[in-house]
């Protein structure tokens, strides 16, 4: 009885634990910046946001990736919706690609997942300074970019190694 419960509850754990670590990472502002590296920023959100969205869409729902983009806007200072719109492109190109692959492959996830986060920062960026004029640093983006891409496949193999899905 006491081993049933203890591997319902690691069971529980895993299934929760993308959840978990999306609002950590947003709470904490982990997507802006590592503390006291200027140049090493990713965005671990994106990475949770599309992984989840590819391989397991009933993990992490919308309105629960809605609810974060808020909690992010309300951390970082953003106008209210902005996030919340970010993120819900990163999964509308991840369902995306889910519906179009025959045979999944983690080169083609990782090509998606650049135009997605391609996408979704030159949104951003266009918001923030056109509409609400935010100044915007276009290297801290571009690095931003390039390091949460490479980071990708990492953060991929490690949710495959944790809770294995296939879609």
């Amino acid at each position: 009885m006491a081993v049933e419960k203890k591997i319902n509850l690691k069971s529980k754990f895993l299934r929760y634990l993308p959840l978990i670590l999306l609002y950590f990472s947003v709470l904490n502002e982990f997507d802006i910046d590592v503390a006291n590296l200027n140049f090493l920023s990713f965005n671990l959100p994106f990475i949770i946001i599309f992984y989840w969205s590819l391989k397991d869409p009933d993990h992490i729902g919308t309105g629960l990736i809605f609810i974060s983009g808020i909690c992010n806007d309300v951390t970082l200072g953003y106008p209210i919706g902005l996030s919340s719109f970010i993120y819900l492109s990163i999964v509308v190109f991840a369902r995306y690609l889910r519906n179009i692959t025959l045979r999944p492959n983690i080169y083609k996830d990782s090509i998606v997942f650049l135009i997605a986060i391609l996408f979704a920062n030159s949104v951003n960026a266009s918001i923030l300074s056109f509409i609400f004029s935010i100044e915007i640093i276009f290297f801290e983006i571009l690095v931003n970019i390039t390091i949460t891409f490479f980071l990708y496949f990492l953060f991929a193999r490690m949710f495959k190694y944790l809770t294995p899905v296939s879609y």
